[in-house]
């Protein structure tokens, strides 16, 4: 019973120290930067993105899903006409199709947002 409190206890403290250390340190370069005399725009994370976020989580659930499909029929087609085992055919074919269609995503993605600039 002690044991789960010490846990819990201390992931707590180490998630509160990380935030803390953080904030802090961030408010102090800020302020520092702020006395010295420097610009406010570098506070900007970055410029804002050039499309919505729905359209860019669109785009890559829809080729992750596409993915998985193509895996499936192709894990189907491995098992059925190619003779691997169906427990290798299945995983390894969805796996490596659904990362494909996320790859794919990403690289719409980042030709979408350099026609945009």
């Amino acid at each position: 019973m002690g044991g789960e409190i010490i846990v819990f206890i201390t992931m707590f403290s180490v998630f509160f120290g990380i935030a803390y250390l953080y904030f802090s340190t961030r408010n102090k370069e800020r302020m520092a930067l702020i006395e010295k005399g420097a610009d406010a725009s570098i506070f900007v994370q970055g410029k804002r993105p050039s499309q919505p976020l729905w359209k860019i989580l669109i785009l890559n659930l829809a080729l992750l899903l596409m993915g998985i499909g193509a895996g499936v029929m192709i894990g189907g087609s491995l098992a059925q006409i190619g003779g691997v085992d169906d427990d290798i055919a299945m995983p390894g074919s969805i796996f490596l199709l659904a990362g494909t269609g996320l790859l794919i995503g990403f690289f719409i993605t980042k030709k979408m947002d350099e026609k945009e600039s």
